[in-house]
């Protein structure tokens, strides 16, 4: 699948999959920031990414981002949908700092994580019941 891809800074690698069975590929913080105690920041990637259509670029911490930053995804996951790749829609990456340090993310650290993942859109059929049996509940796998 080729996908388009401006970079706002050239000075940064284009994002790559590290390993051949690497799922993800790496964004990387276009500029130094610094987030607060408690507060959220959006760190911008410096990229720009024409998601094919019929896909979803889902956004997903690095596995060290809470343990080394302290930083985790604000959202817990990011969705970048396929019409999000104008001149002005740089991915800009929400993290929230759950220490109570100042955390720096410095210029080319990588951040996030990013996957292609196919999608179709539902197209919605209103019943007045559906009789499939109830499964028991939040959180229930029907074990009782």
């Amino acid at each position: 699948m080729q996908v388009l891809i401006k970079r706002l800074d050239k000075s940064l690698p284009l994002p790559r999959y590290h390993t051949s069975g690497s799922v993800a590929f790496d964004f990387s913080a276009r500029i130094e920031s610094t987030v607060r105690p408690k507060q959220i920041a959006r760190i911008p990637s410096g990229l720009i990414i024409g998601t094919p259509t019929g896909y979803v670029l889902t956004l997903a911490a690095r596995s060290s981002l809470a343990a080394k930053k302290g930083l985790m995804l604000a959202n817990g996951i990011g969705t970048i949908d396929s019409d999000y790749c104008g001149p002005e829609d740089e991915i800009l990456i929400s993290v929230y700092n759950f220490t109570d340090q100042i955390v720096t993310v410095e210029k080319g650290e990588r951040i996030a994580q990013g996957m292609f993942l196919k999608v179709e859109q539902g197209e919605w059929k209103e019943v007045d019941e559906i009789t499939e049996k109830s499964r028991g509940g939040f959180g229930s796998t029907g074990d009782k």
